[in-house]
């Protein structure tokens, strides 16, 4: 069975482990990178803790030892589901069966002031420009006169107030309370200020109440100014503007407030819902398809218990790829296929140093602090591909810990985004 995986995340890379030592199975995986990216740790590269190095692994050195996984570096431009082909930049790819796992891009909304001004965080290039705008920002802040300018060079904006958006406000107050004042002596960080603005009632929506009101505490704690409910309508590089008139001068707003699927072109438009992701049955197949297949952030499948979608998180996309394997497993021996039902094992999100929320269902636990901040350290570490990565983002976690610092403030600049840059 010959078959064709858009996307190496989280999901098609683990649709294509499962299936690799599978020698009815002839597998090629495009991907627009060469790499797999660890995406619950690009705020961490974003402000210096990890290299991108540590949270990236190469997709040919998955699968070096398997022979019928043929990695390929290309962008896919259009699927012709008719002739069963994947129409990339660089060949056509044919198949029996397509698995879509091409995963999620930042929403702006159509707002093009946005597109244009802030900084996504959805890939490690991302990560990298933010590192280097927040780093910027303050080497310009040590030669500029205009106190208005200079407040707002020291004023970062995080848009979203989900886990990336926590954990990104979380880790830049760190770099406030203990790494800027030695690098910087000269600017008085007591008044840099960094916002957290999030449309709905309370931050980490997806999370259960008591680890959304914690979080915020803890936000708090660290002087981050947590405003809910607050819809951001535009920014034109100088100054945030809310639905409400309220406006903060930024010279920095990360973006982190929504997501929407990245669906290449040749779907059918009728079967794309909100939020552009494709639907698809309770075995994964995409409506009005055969051998089309979507799992993870681009998937919309409908259950009794997710009546409106399932969340689009790592852990979805993993449990979905596993289901598709073995399904195709079944099938190619004329096994009864399962639908696929999610178990939540439960979701975290970290805030800062010592400080996390980790909610588990079943047995029913809410663990915060200290605690929750180990546990959340031990599953990424757990979760990262490669020992030498773990060995690394573990040996960079320890030095920071104990030293209270980051040793990877490196001002590289990746690509130019905005005429100020």
């Amino acid at each position: 069975m010959k078959i064709v995986i858009i996307g190496g995340g989280f999901g098609g890379l683990t649709f294509a482990r499962k299936l690799c030592k599978k020698k009815d199975f002839d597998i090629t995986l495009i991907d627009r990178f060469n790499f797999h990216q660890f995406q619950p740790l690009f705020y961490q590269v974003a402000t210096a803790g990890l290299d991108a190095s540590n949270i990236s692994f190469p997709l040919r050195k998955v699968f070096q030892n398997d022979r019928n996984v043929h990695c390929r570096m290309a962008d896919v431009k259009s699927i012709d589901t008719a002739n069963n082909r994947v129409i990339s930049d660089e060949q056509i790819f044919s198949y029996d069966k397509l698995v879509i796992a091409t995963g999620a891009d930042t929403n702006f909304f159509g707002n093009e002031q946005l597109i244009a001004n802030t900084y996504p965080m959805k890939s490690t290039v991302e990560a990298l420009q933010i590192k280097y705008r927040l780093l910027k920002n303050m080497e310009d802040a040590l030669y500029e006169k205009d106190e208005k300018k200079l407040q707002s060079l020291m004023t970062v904006v995080v848009v979203g107030g989900g886990p990336t958006g926590v954990e990104m406000s979380g880790a830049i107050a760190d770099m406030r309370r203990f790494v800027f004042p030695k690098d910087y002596p000269e600017l008085d960080f007591s008044k840099m200020k960094i916002y957290l603005l999030e449309g709905s009632p309370r931050t980490l929506n997806g999370m259960s109440e008591r680890s959304g009101s914690e979080s915020r505490a803890y936000l708090t704690k660290l002087n981050v100014v947590v405003k809910t409910e607050t819809i951001v309508s535009n920014y034109d590089g100088n100054t945030v503007t809310m639905q409400n008139g309220e406006k903060i001068d930024s010279a920095m707003v990360v973006w982190a407030a929504g997501i929407k699927g990245s669906i290449p072109e040749g779907i059918d438009k009728t079967i794309i819902v909100r939020g552009s992701r494709i639907t698809t049955d309770r075995y994964h197949k995409i409506s009005g398809t055969e051998n089309v297949y979507a799992i993870g952030d681009v998937a919309y499948m409908e259950t009794e218990k997710y009546p409106h979608g399932h969340p689009q998180v790592a852990s979805v996309a993993i449990a979905q790829a596993i289901s598709l394997s073995e399904n195709m497993m079944a099938s190619l021996k004329g096994n009864v296929q399962k639908e696929f039902e999610y178990h939540d094992k439960g979701s975290l999100a970290t805030v800062g140093r010592n400080l996390a929320v980790v909610d588990i269902p079943k047995p029913k636990i809410h663990l915060k602090g200290f605690v929750a901040w180990m546990f959340w350290m031990t599953l990424h570490l757990f979760l990262l591909l490669g020992v030498k990565n773990r060995l690394a983002v573990f040996s960079n976690w320890m030095y920071n810990y104990i030293t209270y610092d980051q040793n990877l403030r490196l001002i590289f600049k990746v690509f130019k985004k905005t005429q100020k840059d």
